[in-house]
């Protein structure tokens, strides 16, 4: 038991010596520090071989690589997201500016299967020809509407004639190819159609005047006879309107005619005459 007590007091003594000497050590350290003016920072980089500046530099280094190097490998992950391929996006045809259907053609009478109808009304001018093998004949209908109007005109003291009603494709070739040898072709679109665009070829177009005064068939000058005033007030009354009145020829594309005139029917007859319109203008057209 002594012997066991003696070597613990001597591994005692032992530490304290080493503390002792450490601590000489350390302050004989700092002294010369102090008298060379060396710095911890100095002292260390002597030892070492490194500054504690560039320890530290180093380290925020790492610290930064390391930081850029999981910026990069998202940067990366997010590219590869991108490259992946979209969701086929399917077209909106209705969208403005896209073609989802051809063109339609130019209307002609050869391009043209049907004639034209707009609310019901059968229609045929400059902008909506009717098909070169179109032909109806004389409309029945309004054949039975003038001669009704033709009594009613006789008993008011009028004789009335309807000169020309029913013209097929070939017979108005024929006739505008003739106003163009005369006139021009300028002027003859002023007052006749081209083949093809007569309102004569539906069969419900009637050029009328008055029996016995055949200088004003057709002529400006009709305007000016009782007949062409009787007809202006009352043939609404019978189905028909003016088609070319004064004033609108940059609507119907034809000077004023006085005496043609256009089978609707009584009732939309009566309704474009008091609106005052002309048959485009009432339409929409």
């Amino acid at each position: 038991m002594r012997l066991e007590n003696n070597q613990k007091k001597r591994r005692t003594k032992w530490w304290i010596a080493l503390g002792a000497t450490v601590t000489i050590l350390a302050g004989a350290s700092l002294g010369a520090l102090s008298a060379y003016n060396w710095s911890p920072e100095e002292t260390i980089e002597g030892l070492f071989g490194i500054s504690v500046q560039q320890s530290l530099t180093q380290q925020n280094h790492e610290e930064r690589s390391i930081d850029e190097d999981v910026k990069e490998m998202s940067r990366t992950e997010n590219d590869e997201k991108s490259e992946e391929p979209a969701d086929p996006v399917e077209p909106d045809e209705n969208a403005e500016g896209d073609t989802a259907y051809p063109d339609e053609p130019e209307r002609t009478p050869e391009t043209m299967e049907e004639p034209t109808y707009v609310q019901g009304v059968l229609i045929a001018n400059k902008e909506y020809p009717l098909p070169t093998d179109y032909a109806p004949g004389e409309d029945p209908e309004a054949r039975a509407a003038y001669d009704e109007m033709q009594a009613a005109a006789a008993e008011a003291g009028h004789s009335l004639v309807a000169f020309s009603t029913f013209r097929s494709y070939d017979y108005q070739t024929d006739l505008y190819n003739r106003y163009v040898e005369q006139h021009g072709q300028e002027e003859a679109d002023r007052f006749s159609a081209r083949p093809g665009y007569s309102e004569h070829q539906t069969g419900l177009g009637f050029d009328i005047g008055a029996e016995g005064q055949e200088e004003h068939w057709a002529s400006d000058s009709f305007k000016d006879t009782k007949e062409a005033k009787w007809l202006a007030e009352n043939a609404h009354q019978y189905g028909f309107i003016l088609r070319y009145p004064a004033g609108k020829e940059h609507i119907t594309g034809y000077q004023y005619e006085s005496w043609h005139f256009r089978y609707l029917g009584e009732e939309l007859a009566t309704k474009v005459y008091e609106s005052g319109l002309t048959l485009e203008e009432y339409l929409g057209i």
